[in-house]
């Protein structure tokens, strides 16, 4: 079985977005020797997965981000895929990752830190040009150009950057 919840366990309308939550037999029952993980993840017998998610009109499931990487600013869910995705698409851009960070004003903001195909140059003026297309709450408020550090598995080290950037603590 599966639901898509929202903060506080209630089943959220379809075509909105929430964490994932499953159930059944081929789903772990704890976590080994760590009650505590396990109390906060399998909850009356849903595993709260940490992905939301959207379920559309014909019933069918989308992955939208990961929940801990979710950017809230100013009250607006921000999910850094997205922009993510949007950026790789310029021709200058070899990699890229989206994080939330520290912001007085607004709790967090996007920071984009952007890794530039080799040989080429790019400017942040040219990166806030091309991001005109999104909406202006999903548009970084802070482009870095730095390396994107990834895992031997390809998986984007987002606790390093926000270590790196202050962040680790949002």
């Amino acid at each position: 079985e599966c639901k898509i919840v929202d903060e506080n366990g209630e089943k959220v309308e379809q075509g909105e977005v929430g964490e994932l939550c499953v159930k059944g037999p081929g789903v772990m029952t704890c976590y080994y020797n760590d009650p505590k993980a396990t109390a906060e993840t399998i909850k009356d017998g849903w595993l709260f997965t940490g992905d939301m998610a959207m379920q559309d009109e014909d019933g069918f499931y989308f992955l939208v981000d990961r929940k801990k990487d979710v950017i809230i600013s100013g009250g607006e869910n921000i999910y850094p895929v997205q922009i993510e995705n949007f950026l790789t698409a310029y021709d200058k851009v070899q990699d890229v990752a989206c994080i939330g960070l520290p912001d007085a004003r607004l709790g967090e903001i996007t920071g984009a830190i952007i890794q530039i195909k080799e040989g080429m140059t790019c400017t942040e003026e040219e990166i806030n040009e091309y991001c005109k297309e999104l909406p202006r709450y999903k548009r970084p408020r802070r482009i870095i150009f730095a390396e994107v550090p990834r895992n031997a598995t390809g998986k984007i080290e987002k606790p390093a950057l926000r270590k790196k950037y202050g962040a680790e603590h949002l």
